[in-house]
């Protein structure tokens, strides 16, 4: 049976990164960072492409040294160990399935690898598929599997080692949108029935917000925010983390500080009429822009709120105790 961890009070970290620096050559692409995962935990690492958390994942699995910083699983330094010696599972971007082998095969080659007889790694990499319901399918090739199916067989591989820690890169980057939302709660359910701890490193807000019970925000090597997702989004810290977050509306204020607009503090249909300067049909409804003393102003309008627009102008009313005042580093280093 796949581990089913209760998690204590008493019980260290399952994942503790320490002060983990990383360069190449001249580079440096991770700086300084330090995050605690804990027993039964997903947390999950957002950052746009090249901010470093890749590098973070990689250092954890042992498939990279760290120059300086220090890596405990479940109380253990694995800081300097191979990577067959930490025992965590790994889902790769491009699944990284053996073409040779049967689903069957390569689900049960984590187990193989941590030397379990051959009956016992079949019977959970059984188990396993069953759990991402392949089942059926343990006979076929990969190059015979969806691209869905692909990533539920590299899931399914992670799982049957029974490791405490999985480390997912991109899991869902290689699907289409259509398939990736269907898989992302999948991807939780799978995770919370496992119990195991799961750091999953991903670009995708989404993906980050609908899977992960924490996020932690990273920019150009650094760690600049970490909270639940829903706390994430309303209290960013701040204009870039807000920015990347997704929120529409921020403007530049006194002093190096920006005012985040968020959608909660806009009343429609009350207030001021503002000229609409912009509109766009989605297929959820209609985009503005308004001409507002802010700056332009960006809603998403449902098509009954839409019908509030009356002769080019919409009425609003701006809280401003919901306008947060946050730090303006948009401007500052790479992405």
């Amino acid at each position: 049976m796949l581990q089913n961890r209760r998690v204590t009070a008493s019980l260290p970290p399952a994942l503790s990164v320490q002060q983990l620096t990383k360069h190449y050559g001249p580079t440096l692409a991770v700086n300084n960072f330090s995050l605690d995962v804990q027993p039964g935990e997903t947390l999950a690492l957002l950052g746009p492409s090249g901010c470093g958390k890749s590098t973070v994942l990689r250092c954890v699995a042992g498939l990279e040294r760290p120059d300086s910083g220090q890596i405990v699983m479940a109380g253990r330094d694995v800081t300097y160990e191979p990577p067959e010696t930490r025992g965590v599972g790994m889902v790769f971007q491009n699944y990284a399935l053996f073409p040779h082998l049967s689903v069957l095969g390569n689900v049960a080659y984590g187990p193989r690898m941590r030397r379990v007889p051959r009956a016992e790694a079949e019977r959970r990499a059984r188990e396993a598929l069953d759990l991402v319901d392949l089942g059926e399918l343990e006979d076929r090739r990969p190059d015979q599997l969806s691209g869905g199916q692909q990533q539920r067989a590299a899931l399914a591989r992670a799982l049957a080692t029974g490791a405490g820690l999985l480390l997912l890169d991109e899991p869902l980057s290689n699907l289409d949108e259509k398939l990736r939302h269907e898989l992302r709660g999948e991807l939780k359910a799978l995770l919370a029935h496992t119990r195991s701890a799961a750091l999953l490193v991903t670009h995708d807000q989404r993906e980050a917000l609908a899977v992960a019970g924490r996020v932690a925000v990273m920019r150009a090597g650094q760690l600049v925010q970490v909270g639940k997702g829903p706390e994430l989004f309303a209290r960013p810290a701040t204009a870039w983390v807000a920015a990347f977050l997704g929120h529409a509306n921020i403007f530049a204020g006194p002093g190096g500080t920006a005012q985040v607009v968020p959608e909660q503090a806009l009343r429609l249909g009350v207030g001021d009429a503002y000229r609409v300067s912009a509109q766009l049909l989605t297929d959820s409804g209609t985009e503005v822009t308004l001409d507002h003393p802010l700056g332009p102003l960006r809603l998403h309008l449902s098509p009954r709120e839409s019908g509030l627009i009356e002769s080019g102008q919409l009425r609003l009313q701006v809280d401003g105790a919901g306008v947060l005042q946050v730090p303006d580093d948009r401007g500052r280093g790479k992405a």
